[in-house]
Formats: C-alpha cells, structure tokens, sequence
C-alpha cells in the first residue's frame, strides 16, 4: 500500500487551543471487532464450508488470493457493514481485514480487490449454488450439540426490488415495484437461517413450493432422520401440493387460508353469537376461535381449518389457517400460528441490517451467490449474539447494535518479529464483554 502525504484540516477549537486532523494514523483501522469475527468463523468453519464445494480451476501456481480467502473478506466485510464490493478495494489494505483473513497485517500481501470478487460471484454454476446452500443446511443442523425431537420452520417471502434489468426480476402488482421474491426460512424459535432461495417476483406456485419443500428437508433429515418438522407460513404456502407433500411424509404444517363464502357460512353461527354477545356487553372488541373440516375442490382430503373471529365497531374480521396439528382452536392460532410474525423480524436482520437485497448483478446465479454470503454474514453476527450472556441485553441485541457495540472499534496494529500487538481503545464502554467474548470463542471446540 502506497502512504500518501495527506494534508491536514482543520476543525473548531477546543478551551482555545487549535485543533487540525489528517487520515494519517499510520496502521489503524476502524474495524476491530473483526477479530472476534475471526474466531466465529474458525469455530463454524463457514469459509471452508463454502470453498468445498467450488471447483477451483485456477492454475494454483498463479494463485494470489484462495477461494476460502476471498470468502472471508466478503462476509467479514458485509457483517461490518460494508455491503459493497467496492469497499474492499480499500479494507484489502486494512490490518485487521488481513489478520482475520490469515494474513500478516503488515509485511502480508494486501487482499483480493473487488473486481477479483466480482468474478467469483459470477464463477458458480446452479449445481455449485445448490451444493453451497446445501452445505448452509448442514451448517445449520450442526449448530445443535444433538439432535432437537422437533423443530418449527418459518417459510415466507420478501420484497427485493431491482433497478435494472436482471434476470428473473418481475413487475408485482400487489408491491407496484419490479423486483424479486426470495424464500426464506428459518428455524423458529432461534432465528437460525436454514436457507435463503432467489427467486422471481412473483407469488409462489404449489409445485413450487413443494419442490423447494422437498430439497431442504430431505437435506435436514440426512442428519436428524425421526426429527419431527412443523411448516409455518402464509397463504402463499397453503397449497395443496405442499400439504400433500407433507402428508405424505410425515410434516405437519400450519398455513394461513385465505376466506371463501364456503368457509365464511361455516363459521356463521359462531360469527353470529360473537356479534351478539360484543353488543350486549358494550365491549370494545372480542374475540372466538371455532374449527371445522374443509375441503377445496382441488384438494385430495378434508382438512381441519381454525378460524379466529374478531367483532368489532368496524365490523367482523374472520382469519382462517389450515393444519395437520392437533389442539384447541385457541391455541392453534394464538400461540403456535401467529408466532410466525417473530420471522419479519428475523428477515428485516438479513435484508435491512445486513443489506441482503443488494441483489444488483445481472444474472441470478451470482445474486444468489450473494445472498448465500449474507447469509453467512447472518450466521457470524447470530453465532456472536448467542455468546453474549443471556441475561444481558446483548443476548438480544439487533445486528446493528452489535456492530456498533464490538465491531466498529479502533484499532492500532503493530507486527513485531514474534508476535502482533492490538491496542484497542481505553476508553471503550463494552471492553468487559468482548474481552468475555474473546476468552470463550478461544476456549471454544
């Protein structure tokens, strides 16, 4: 790296005295927290993970920067914040960057440049895409010390728009943006990404979703084989080729519906002594909870449908769901159905915090690869959180706040003959947790 001569500026005084600054610190970097990115991913072992299953052709004698190096950087570099390819032509000069890449901050050679990147994200095929996300399944069953008896998925979709003219992008009407529709799914009750699929912009069709049904959990139950799996998600997924699907292979599910004059008369006489009885009572809203057996005519069986009505002022609002689940109506809808809702949140930490809709290349191959990144990105910050102890706020925390917290620190780093010293700041409020941090990723398996 070239060290230029950079004039200094000047700012306001401060009790008289002249103040003047310059970007010429020497080797510092703005970035410390990297380092305890560092050791997450030494403990999932994502790069590796991912560099597995991408076919290397480069003549290795010619080779400056490997594949497991180049992956590093990036996901280091978006769980930073830096969501731009283009920022990396710079922090490939950072020392931190480079320590937590592998190599020497200071007599190391800088790191790979955007346009290396941009090329990788263009190398895979789809067979190497579907190997990758593959190999996030594994990740995510290997996340648990054993086999959980059951597990909740969350499955929904979310607004991507594009401003060119990529491949699979689609003018939505029901969103009035030309855009794409990702899957994503996640683990319910941890939030833990479990796959991430590019898409067109439009709604899902029921071969569809049974396809995409089929991949991932005959992935998920390669290793956990009598794990019991629970489907949750919107309408959009209530499909009768995805309930057959489930049926047919043991997974139960609980899919919103939507209403049908049919339904609608079902639940009429419940409808009916719900209105009554909030008029007698002067009360504000009340709400009922019935269930009753359906069956559409595309669909090979009758059903069970739990419908949750709601009378207020404004009128009656009947919502309906269709399950394989046993238990009252109640409880089917209000604790296990509506508990899907913690899955925005789950979505707005990968597409807002880690700007995973930076989906801007052209073809739909690289901008899945880059959304299989972020999701990497989204594993490193998840895994950070969940060493934070539970009963601090941190345990808790929104990416954003852990960035800001552990990640974006100063750092001022000097490479000696035997060993490479780190002055983070004194001042730091959170220095007693990144210090505990640091100690159990290092003691760590």
């Amino acid at each position: 790296m070239h060290d230029d001569s950079l004039l200094p500026f000047v700012l306001p005084a401060v009790q008289r005295k002249k103040v003047s600054a310059a970007f010429d610190g020497g080797r510092l970097s703005s970035d410390g927290g990297v380092l305890l990115l560092r050791e997450v991913e030494r403990k999932l072992g994502l790069a590796e993970r991912l560099a597995a299953c991408l076919n290397d052709c480069r003549d290795p004698a010619r080779i400056d920067h490997t594949i497991v190096e180049m992956l590093r950087l990036r996901m280091f570099a978006i769980a930073a914040g830096y969501e731009d390819a283009n920022d990396c032509d710079t922090l490939r000069h950072d020392p931190v960057f480079k320590m937590a890449v592998g190599r020497l901050p200071e007599t190391g050679a800088a790191l790979c440049s955007q346009p290396t990147l941009s090329r990788l994200e263009n190398a895979p095929s789809k067979i190497v895409l579907a190997r990758m996300m593959a190999a996030m399944i594994d990740l995510f069953c290997a996340s648990y010390r054993q086999a959980p008896a059951s597990i909740v998925l969350d499955i929904d979709d979310t607004l991507d728009v594009v401003h060119g003219n990529q491949q699979l992008s689609l003018f939505n009407a029901h969103y009035d943006e030309r855009c794409f529709l990702p899957i994503h799914i996640y683990e319910g009750s941890s939030g833990k990404p479990v796959a991430m699929i590019l898409r067109a912009g439009k709604t899902p069709s029921g071969v569809e979703v049974r396809t995409i049904l089929k991949h991932f959990i005959a992935r998920i139950r390669k290793h956990w084989p009598r794990v019991r799996i629970t489907l949750r998600g919107d309408s959009h997924y209530g499909r009768h080729e995805a309930m057959d699907w489930c049926e047919a292979n043991g997974v139960d599910y609980i899919f919103g519906l939507g209403g049908n004059a049919v339904l609608r008369a079902g639940v009429g006489a419940v409808a009916d002594d719900l209105c009554v009885r909030r008029a007698e009572s002067g009360a504000e809203k009340l709400r009922d909870w019935t269930a009753l057996g359906y069956a559409a005519k595309g669909w090979k069986a009758t059903r069970r449908v739990v419908a949750r009505l709601e009378a207020t002022a404004l009128g009656l609002d009947v919502r309906f769901v269709v399950t394989s689940l046993p238990g009252t109506a109640e409880h089917l809808y209000e604790t296990v159905y509506c508990a899907r809702g913690q899955a925005e949140n789950f979505i707005k930490l990968h597409k807002a915090q880690l700007a995973s809709d930076r989906t801007s290349c052209r073809s739909p191959l690289a901008n899945q690869f880059r959304l299989i990144l972020h999701t990497a990105a989204h594993w490193l910050l998840h895994t950070l959180r969940a060493a934070a102890p539970k009963a601090s706020s941190w345990a808790r925390a929104e990416f954003n706040t852990l960035r800001l917290g552990l990640i974006k620190l100063a750092a001022r780093v000097v490479e000696g003959a035997a060993r490479i010293r780190v002055w983070l700041p004194t001042a730091c409020p959170q220095a007693a947790l990144f210090r505990l941090l640091a100690a159990r990723f290092a003691a760590g398996p």
